[in-house]
């Protein structure tokens, strides 16, 4: 009797030991297949056909429980500007870090007029004097997955933008006001590539 119990369990066991991995399927092969048949990629988001002006697309989270970010623009001693995010129920990925799509972790695109210059792995950064010419200048942190797609919700990036403005060659620049937008709000898209400059420094 324990030997058939033995043999059904260990013919249980071959049986379903081929299935397994043919039902988990590749990360992003499994994750077109569900989007495919409009079904939801839980835990991590759902992909939506809305990209951002980079191309990336976006990846819808419930409001709920969803990232957030905040920024502050300054200027220091140097004549460049420091970044600061606040970042809540998200936390930045190490290097090489694999990449996919994990709930509340990745890092931040900063863009400076709607363009990319640095991809963020901390909380901090510092724009180079200089870097800004005279005027006024909208300075974004947008919160991506590890796989190169924006978080999202109700269909808009999770972002905050911080309004400033960067004087004539002389006296030290002034910031005119940093903006705290919430994860609701997004800025406009306007469709094609952009490519990371070098004006940024890491800090």
């Amino acid at each position: 009797m324990s030997w058939t119990r033995s043999l059904l369990g260990a013919l249980a066991v071959c049986v379903l030991l081929p299935v397994g991995p043919a039902g988990c399927g590749t990360g992003g092969a499994q994750e077109q297949k569900s989007q495919n048949r409009g079904e939801s990629a839980a835990p991590a988001g759902r992909l939506l056909d809305d990209t951002d002006e980079g191309g990336r697309h976006y990846r819808e989270v419930e409001k709920k429980g969803a990232p957030r970010v905040a920024i502050e623009v300054e200027p220091d001693d140097g004549g460049g500007w420091d970044v600061r995010l606040t970042v809540r129920d998200f936390r930045f990925s190490p290097a090489g870090t694999r990449p996919r799509a994990v709930p509340g972790r990745g890092v931040a695109l900063l863009l400076v007029d709607r363009r990319p210059v640095a991809v963020l792995r901390g909380p901090r950064h510092r724009l180079a004097a200089g870097y800004l010419p005279h005027g006024t200048h909208q300075v974004t942190a947008r919160l991506c997955a590890d796989d190169d797609t924006v978080w999202s919700v109700d269909g808009e990036p999770v972002e905050s933008t911080a309004d400033i403005t960067a004087s004539a060659p002389g006296p030290a620049p002034q910031a005119s006001g940093s903006a705290t937008v919430s994860a609701e709000g997004g800025g406009p898209r306007t469709g094609g590539r952009g490519s990371p400059d070098r004006g940024g420094e890491a800090s």
